[in-house]
């Protein structure tokens, strides 16, 4: 099974149309600004993927998608295997007869940052690439590492000071170099920009890199396929940059293209209230206005987000709209989605359900629609959050009596 041919690379500025050769990342009119749709022949691609072909695909990773996939091959495809994550029907949960979780926190590195990674390796593969870098709040940087650490690929991640402990851990593990920047994510971001193209590194920073979105599409396939080939009414997405939207909304809209589903759902993206600049821009219909992110959830924390463009328009072309939660909100659905789902979630990971949380209370679901909704990354990667969540544990000393008398002071 071959992958997808690209037969060019779309500016979501200006439009216009560049070869793969002449706009390897960023349009070459636009600069930084012009982030690029990566373009395939649909009539080909229909030739060697449809319902009956998914249906007896042997393939319980993303890379089942392959046809749809911007990789020469599964000889390309990196080892890890990613993807092909279950998607929980909770009936009942919320007053919703139609929930759906989708729970990417059992890829190899615990996030759905890795459907994106597998694509860049694969790409980078295909290349002769001899090393890679990103900026990341973590999560990117942890996928990176641990990808890289399996295709023996030196690995050089730049975060800002205040990543979560276990994703710094994370990442050291997997033997990156990390570079903790005195600043936020942006000014991570900014210096490793001026690193890559000083080093000459693959640049895996979906902000950039067009080929990052082609592997988060892989997660509405994989939703429209386990509903049986439905598309839901709606589906909750976290936002911070605006990659997994734009990724998400590109994976519907293909699927609809090539009639494997009816009609693309509507897309409602969450952002955290102290970092909500992709919101703005789609309320006011203009350019996106950078601000100073202040959240717990630090994965969507970023205050100058570049992949906006393509998440607005995904968002609109829905029928969707954008909404905020508050820091309490995220913290506060990250206990009561474990509690009632057994689905442990970092902050960033339950920001959309704590958005369809809010949603359900402004009367603003049907009880009988069906939703989806994103958790994109595993509770263990910000334990300080969790704890903040719950508390802390009951402390007794050795005797039972000390068991008994906390028991009785509960009851």
């Amino acid at each position: 099974m071959r992958g997808a041919t690209v037969t060019g690379l779309r500016c979501a500025k200006c439009g216009a149309e560049h070869s793969v050769k002449d706009a390897r990342f960023t349009c070459p009119d636009c600069g930084p600004d012009g982030i690029l749709d990566v373009l395939y022949d649909y009539d080909e691609v229909a030739k060697h993927i449809s319902r009956e072909t998914l249906a007896g695909s042997q393939e319980n990773s993303h890379w089942r998608y392959l046809p749809l996939l911007p990789v020469e091959s599964m000889a390309s495809t990196p080892r890890p295997r990613t993807g092909w994550t279950p998607l929980y029907h909770l009936p009942g949960h919320l007053g919703l007869s139609g929930l759906h979780i989708k729970d990417d926190s059992g890829n190899p590195t615990a996030s759905l940052k890795d459907r994106a990674t597998s694509v860049a390796l694969a790409r980078a593969r295909d290349e002769g690439v001899t090393a890679v870098a990103a900026a990341s709040t973590g999560n990117a940087g942890c996928s990176l590492a641990g990808f890289s650490a399996a295709e023996g690929l030196p690995c050089y991640i730049f975060v800002p000071k205040t990543a979560p402990r276990p994703k710094v851990a994370q990442l050291l593990v997997y033997g990156a170099t990390v570079f903790a920047v005195d600043g936020s994510y942006d000014d991570a971001f900014d210096l490793a920009m001026e690193a890559i193209e000083k080093f000459g590194w693959y640049n895996r920073c979906c902000a950039v890199n067009p080929y990052l979105v082609e592997g988060k599409k892989t997660v509405a396939f994989e939703i429209c396929e386990q509903l049986g080939f439905r598309a839901p009414d709606r589906v909750f997405v976290p936002v911070g940059d605006g990659c997994i939207m734009s990724g998400t909304y590109k994976g519907f809209a293909e699927f609809e293209r090539l009639g494997l589903i009816d009609r693309v759902p509507e897309l409602i993206g969450v952002q955290a209230e102290g970092a909500s600049p992709v919101k703005a821009a789609f309320e006011c219909g203009g350019d996106v206005v950078p601000c100073e992110a202040n959240t717990c959830a630090d994965s969507i924390a970023v205050g100058h987000p570049r992949n906006w463009r393509k998440a607005v328009k995904g968002v609109g072309a829905s029928g969707g709209r954008m909404m905020t939660v508050t820091d309490d909100e995220i913290i506060g659905a990250i206990a009561s989605l474990a509690r009632s789902t057994g689905i442990f979630g970092e902050p960033a990971g339950v920001t959309a359900y704590a958005g369809l949380v809010k949603a359900v209370a402004e009367g603003a679901v049907g009880t009988d629609e069906t939703i989806a909704v994103l958790m994109t990354g595993s509770g263990l990667k910000d334990t300080e959050s969790a704890m903040r969540s719950v508390g802390e544990p009951v402390s007794v000393g050795c005797s039972i009596a000390d068991v008994e008398r906390e028991l009785a002071a509960r009851a």
